[in-house]
């Protein structure tokens, strides 16, 4: 029998992914942190510091046995992060920022043992660049009255109607939704929790 795996997170995209590809989530338990970025501190370094402290979060809290997988996704430019906007105008100022140019999304995961179950935690890291179109505000203004983008980082939704303000991509497209599944497949069956 496999052992359970707790997700971490309470994104139903996350979820979504996991579920379309055949793993079997047995629990969510989102993990409650403080996400702000500490000064100096990379981006890079930011996005691995919390889906660690995620998992690591969860596992100290659960009972049974088993895995506990956390990811993180940031969207940014240079030093700059684009995070969830706090309105539709926030929004509309992330979205114009980033039209007609390259920017970053990179999300970090991070597998641990959870429940004295024995094994080694796994974590990583993966980038994908995404260039937008160049956008008119009357556009910009369209897709943030959508509401699509209010509640992810950089304002908009690659998976949905977002995916129309996005004119090329370099990199893995389920990074960009939340989880890449190539990494964190093979960490899942490393784990055995996944066949």
């Amino acid at each position: 029998m496999l052992p359970p795996l707790i997700l971490a997170s309470a994104s139903p995209r996350r979820l979504g992914l996991l579920t379309a590809v055949g793993v079997t989530v047995h629990h969510v338990i989102p993990a409650e942190i403080d996400e702000s970025r500490p000064p100096g501190l990379s981006p890079l370094a930011h996005v691995s510091r919390l889906a660690e402290a995620k998992a690591q979060r969860v596992a100290e809290a659960v009972g049974p046995q088993g895995w506990v997988l956390a990811a993180d996704t940031i969207v940014h430019r240079g030093d700059v992060l684009y995070e969830k906007p706090s309105d539709a105008a926030e929004a509309v100022a992330t979205l114009s920022a980033l039209a007609g140019g390259w920017h970053s999304v990179s999300t970090a995961w991070a597998l641990v043992p959870a429940g004295g179950l024995a094994g080694p935690a796994r974590s990583g890291r993966s980038t994908t660049q995404v260039r937008f179109r160049g956008l008119e505000a009357t556009a910009i203004a369209a897709y943030v009255a959508t509401g699509e983008g209010l509640d992810k980082a950089g304002a908009y939704a690659i998976q949905g109607i977002g995916a129309a303000l996005v004119e090329a991509l370099d990199g893995d497209l389920s990074n960009v939704v939340g989880l890449p599944l190539g990494p964190v497949l093979e960490a899942l069956r490393a784990a055995g929790v996944h066949p």
